[in-house]
């Protein structure tokens, strides 16, 4: 049977800002969306595969990064324009497209019997095997709005105000190795999406990041997560996740599939998910390192011995 990896991830609180270049009037503007009947601010699901993305570009490690960032540019630069899953990380991960125009014009004439139609135009693609979904504030957005002003040119004073969240993220991703050209790669994914800094941004004015302060992996032959959108934040700074135990307790989710780490790992639904059987550990990379080597050894890869 196939295996599936998914997770859950809980960023530290901080103020989110400028998260995109969109303006309304002299406001820059945070996304947001009606959740759970209340509006929360959200990070797209690009934002966050563009950081990882130029994570693997700048981490040293030797990855292979087929759309590169180029600061000086402030553009993307493709170092293979027609796309190679096997050689690029990118490429294999999060996937690609390319599409191309006729080269020729289709012609005003009705079709005629026996003639060959005009060329069609053609697209180069491969659908990501990477998944993320939105990012999402725990806490509803409160409209707060800082107020600055820049001294422009000719003495000239410009007045402009930004949006501020003080919030945790959540988001959650779904990986399927096999699908993967190098199935090695899914250790990339977590390592990347454990290390995240600065998601999205608007001229680089804020930081706020994006690494998990809680965590949630599973590693199963089920099909469905079963685990998005699992964690809540109550104003006291109490992370929780009711919804998961509840899963976990009417047997929906095996707890030996899960790992849980980070700041939840002390709090009382950790002990909780701990005394129904889940691999809790107090650190993020700890418990990735553990789970990578339980993948390496479930999808048969030349890595080191397993162990607990």
């Amino acid at each position: 049977m196939t295996l599936h990896l998914f997770g859950n991830v809980l960023t530290g609180y901080g103020t989110a800002a400028n998260n995109r270049g969109e303006n309304e009037g002299n406001i820059t503007t945070l996304q947001k969306i009606l959740w759970k009947g209340e509006v929360h601010t959200t990070v797209s699901a690009e934002a966050i595969r563009w950081a990882l993305r130029y994570y693997w570009q700048t981490s040293g490690n030797g990855y292979a990064v087929n759309r590169q960032w180029d600061d000086d540019k402030n553009d993307n630069v493709w170092q293979n324009s027609n796309f190679n899953d096997e050689v690029y990380i990118d490429d294999d991960v999060l996937g690609f497209m390319r599409a191309e125009g006729a080269k020729t014009e289709a012609s005003d004439e009705p079709k005629q019997k026996g003639k060959k139609s005009a060329a069609k135009g053609t697209t180069t693609a491969k659908r990501g095997v990477l998944e993320v979904t939105r990012a999402v504030s725990t806490m509803p957005y409160a409209g707060d709005i800082t107020f600055n002003a820049a001294s422009g040119q000719k003495g000239r004073t410009s007045l402009y105000g930004t949006e501020v969240h003080a919030t945790r993220y959540q988001y959650g991703f779904a990986l399927t190795p096999d699908r993967l050209k190098d199935k090695s790669r899914v250790s990339a994914v977590l390592d990347g999406l454990t290390a995240l800094g600065q998601v999205a941004g608007n001229h680089s004015r804020f930081l706020y990041d994006f690494s998990p302060d809680s965590l949630v992996l599973r590693w199963t032959h089920d099909f469905s997560p079963r685990c998005l959108y699992c964690f809540e934040d109550n104003e006291e700074g109490e992370i929780s996740a009711p919804d998961l135990i509840r899963r976990i307790e009417s047997q929906d989710v095996d707890p030996k599939e899960l790992w849980v780490a980070g700041a939840i790992a002390t709090m009382p639904d950790g002990e909780r998910l701990e005394t129904l059987g889940v691999n809790v550990l107090s650190g993020i990379k700890s418990a990735v390192e553990v789970l990578k080597r339980r993948i390496d050894h479930d999808l048969e890869l030349p890595q080191l011995e397993m162990t607990r």
